[in-house]
């Protein structure tokens, strides 16, 4: 069995930002020779995310109205974890949206369905941070 290891990274120049990643994740997989197997990718950060969803800006903006009425950033102090850092809202919202994804490699392509995008999701950015991909298979 091959595998493969690459790191994305990503500055964002947003608090809160959602990034399609496919295309990335497409060329590591090419990078790989791998033509049939699995893609491991996540976020390497407890503040970001790496899910799958539609890449639709009225779908983007209810997923962030959603998470920011699930954890709001402010007031800082509604949370303990808010004593040393300001960022125990974007802990919870990466929480709910995930850590990493899972894609079937099939013929040596990304197994996703027809409207399925990769997505990082950033909710403490502002700075580096890295984003794995781990592929494995033949």
């Amino acid at each position: 069995m091959k595998h493969f290891r690459k790191e994305l990274w990503f500055e964002t120049r947003q608090r809160r930002q959602f990034i399609n990643i496919t295309p990335t994740v497409r060329e590591c997989l090419r990078e790989s020779g791998i033509r049939e197997g699995l893609l491991l990718c996540n976020a390497m950060h407890i503040t970001a995310s790496v899910f799958i969803n539609d890449d639709e800006s009225g779908l983007h903006h209810d997923l962030e109205v959603w998470l920011e009425g699930l954890a709001p950033e402010k007031p800082y102090d509604r949370y303990r974890h808010n004593g040393y850092e300001d960022n125990a809202d974007a802990r919870l919202k990466r929480t709910v949206m995930g850590r990493e994804v899972v894609v079937a490699v099939t013929a040596g392509e990304l197994d996703l369905g027809p409207w399925e995008q990769i997505f990082y999701g950033e909710f403490d950015g502002k700075r580096r941070k890295r984003v794995l991909v781990k592929i494995i298979g033949e």
